[in-house]
């Protein structure tokens, strides 16, 4: 009989769709712990995860078969087993699997039965639910394999343990939310009592497109206690020790790494998302505006965490209502920073385009179209900076402004990635604050402030008129952002909001300036998700909409 077995928890990062680099990496690890009895990796590690539509493609479910065999043929060493996540075809469709890699073979297949279809998640439109899963018989030992959805709901877990299971290994791809590590924690410790089974947790790390995954892999005993906790933002290998007794299979006490507080979690989130982005879609580094507020100050400071300052590219673009102030703040900002600065004045252009306009402009007032023409302008600029240097354009809006439509379409939300799409005003003031006082901890920026105390004190500014502020147009953004927070991830109504205390007049604004700037965000550059209800993945209203609740 087994009396221990050393596990693996590999608590990777993933390369979507390059799968002979992802199954390279897998057997990488595997020849770096030859002592391992079994190597538990993530949930779909060798195609990446989310495949969206991607995994539709035959050509990719043949290379997925074969690149697994490949891995499998190289267990016949009679070194640590592989358990690997993968997308099998069988005759009914596809499955979201795992496989035992043993002795040179698949040794076994499990299928994952509780599909989600929620929010960011669409695993019904792709996969088939695989049957209620038995335990896998490895060295003796049964041991149950719930993949990711299937460890939040009693079902699998309690089926594995009737047919026999003795502990429980969750691989996982589960995106980054705030205050996900204890809503797991929580979940884990009750599939535990339930079954009387420790269950190891493990998750993936990087960013994909919107998403990113923050690893916090982890183990839980029997007891509820927690035996091993991994870091969370970087891959990391760790190996388990677990022990045979009369009450069953302990795992023994091994590393425990702090998790991120808010709000740095909020900060490494961005961070890391831009930074697979940029680097997995091969940009050379990023170019943006940088105007002497808080928004574009915040995105170069997780640009250069993200990427270092030689691949930061800081523009300011003056126009006739850029005030010093804003100068000497983007210079001052940019100095903190360590990064490029140049200025291009826009105001060559501006004169062009209100000499071009001036006929079919005859006869109107001065208006919102003119300011937009500035908005506009810098977008152009910086696009041909993008263009002709190969640097990826970041956008810096922020959610609050992107709820309301308090944004240029065309003009500054012009750009391939936004790290702040998802940060309401408020969020950014927060997190401006933390990182003038902390360095993240995987980041590759200067230590101290990264941006002047006037960026964060002073009133926001769209500066596309003269002496304009943000407070001309919206409620304060204390006021403003718990609305769109009630509107947008509680859906409540103008009325749940106005007995909440808000101003009835001022939420069916906010609403109705919700609903009509759908169609601006249908065409906002992808951004990382950071809250519960993101724009896009998780938030999919129709862009034509005459509903309202005031």
């Amino acid at each position: 009989m087994t009396m221990r077995l050393s596990i693996l928890l590999a608590q990777l990062n993933q390369n979507m769709g390059d799968l002979a680099a992802n199954a390279d990496a897998m057997l990488a690890v595997r020849d770096r712990w030859p002592e391992a009895d079994l190597i538990l990796f993530p949930e779909l590690q060798l195609i990446g995860y989310p495949p969206e539509d991607l995994v539709l493609k035959p050509a990719l479910i043949a290379r997925a078969h074969d690149e697994l065999h490949r891995m499998a043929a190289a267990t016949a060493d009679g070194g640590p087993a592989m358990l690997v996540g993968t997308v099998i075809a069988l005759d009914d469709g596809l499955y979201n699997a795992m496989a035992l890699l043993d002795r040179g073979a698949v040794a076994a297949m499990i299928r994952k039965h509780e599909l989600p279809n929620y929010g960011t998640f669409d695993e019904k439109r792709l996969f088939m639910p695989g049957p209620p899963p038995e335990p896998i018989h490895f060295r003796g030992v049964r041991i149950g394999v719930p993949i990711c959805e299937d460890i939040w709901f009693p079902k699998v877990c309690e089926q594995l343990k009737a047919a026999g299971a003795e502990l429980l290994l969750a691989p996982n791809g589960s995106p980054y939310e705030p205050d996900k590590d204890d809503l797991r924690l929580a979940l884990v410790r009750r599939r535990v009592e339930e079954t009387g089974l420790p269950l190891a947790y493990l998750n993936r790390v990087g960013g994909q497109d919107e998403l990113v995954f923050d690893g916090s892999s982890f183990v839980v005993n029997a007891d509820g206690a927690v035996a091993v906790q991994m870091p969370d933002w970087e891959a990391a290998e760790t190996l388990t020790f677990w022990d045979r007794g009369a009450g069953g299979w302990t795992c023994e006490a091994g590393e425990r790494h702090a998790l991120d507080p808010a709000p740095a979690d909020l900060y490494h989130a961005m961070m890391i998302a831009l930074r697979d982005y940029v680097n997995r879609n091969g940009f050379p580094g990023v170019v943006l505006g940088l105007s002497g507020g808080i928004d574009s100050a915040l995105s170069a400071a997780v640009a250069v965490d993200a990427l270092g300052a030689d691949r930061v590219w800081c523009v300011m673009m003056p126009s006739r209502y850029t005030v010093d102030e804003s100068l000497s703040d983007a210079a001052e900002c940019a100095r903190l920073l360590g990064v490029r600065l140049d200025t291009i004045p826009i105001e060559p252009a501006v004169t062009a385009f209100d000499a071009m306009l001036a006929p079919a402009f005859a006869g109107r007032a001065r208006d919102l179209a003119e300011e937009n023409i500035q908005s506009r302008i810098r977008g152009v600029t910086l696009m041909a900076l993008s263009n002709k240097f190969g640097h990826m354009l970041l956008t810096t809006g922020n959610k609050s402004e992107m709820s309301v439509g308090y944004a240029t379409i065309y003009g500054d939300m012009a750009g391939g990635y936004s790290v702040l799409k998802d940060a309401y005003k408020t969020t950014v003031f927060a997190l401006s604050e933390w990182r003038n006082a902390n360095r993240p901890s995987l980041g590759l920026g200067p230590e101290g402030p990264v941006m002047p105390v006037n960026v964060i004190t002073k009133p926001p500014t769209a500066e596309l008129r003269a002496d304009q502020k943000d407070s001309d147009s919206l409620p304060p953004y204390d006021v403003l952002d718990p609305i769109l927070r009630g509107l947008v991830e509680e859906e409540l109504s103008v009325a749940d909001l106005v007995a909440r205390g808000f101003d009835r007049d001022t939420v069916a604004r906010v609403e109705r300036l919700l609903y009509i700037a759908e169609y601006k965000r249908r065409q906002a550059p992808p951004g990382v998700k950071l809250g519960t209800r993101n724009f896009g993945r998780d938030r999919r209203y129709p862009i034509t909409n005459a509903f309202r609740t005031a």
